[in-house]
């Protein structure tokens, strides 16, 4: 598995995001969506990285700095046919090991509720990551948890 920056120019990457951002608004109600879009993604504190075998788009995750010690993981996405083999874990270590490079002393994120995104947050428990109350911007939301971890 290949993970490189990614300018977010290419048709299947901005097909995952967009499926992506899909699957959040049949989710969560407008208010409790927190997915960037594609320009979200392309501003410069962000930093997105896509996962490849060869031709083939694995997933995709980025890193939103929030200040100089504190970065958010965002767009977290496997392909749907990639599920389970182990993509995402790649990619959060990536993010992870990204952010101690950087010198952060803490990631964050936020997430869905909902038992669609059981899976998201077992992985980020399987990591050290705690739920924790809003950070940044974010506000108190029936439809959101929030996780944290200092690294």
């Amino acid at each position: 598995m290949e993970i490189r920056v990614d300018d977010l120019t290419g048709s299947k990457v901005k097909e995952l995001i967009m499926n992506h951002l899909r699957m959040m608004e049949a989710q969560s109600p407008p208010e409790s969506i927190h997915a960037l879009n594609l320009d979200g993604l392309r501003r410069p504190d962000v930093t997105f990285w896509s996962a490849w075998e060869k031709c083939e788009l694995l997933g995709c995750g980025a890193l939103k700095e929030l200040d100089a010690q504190h970065g958010e993981i965002k767009s977290m996405k496997t392909a749907s046919g990639q599920l389970r083999k182990g993509v995402s874990k790649k990619i959060l270590q990536h993010i992870i090991d990204e952010a101690q490079k950087r010198g952060y002393n803490r990631l964050s994120l936020e997430t869905g509720s909902i038992e669609e995104f059981f899976p998201a947050r077992k992985l980020y428990e399987s990591f050290g990551f705690n739920y924790c109350r809003p950070f940044s911007n974010y506000r108190e939301d029936k439809n959101s948890v929030f996780m944290t971890k200092e690294i």
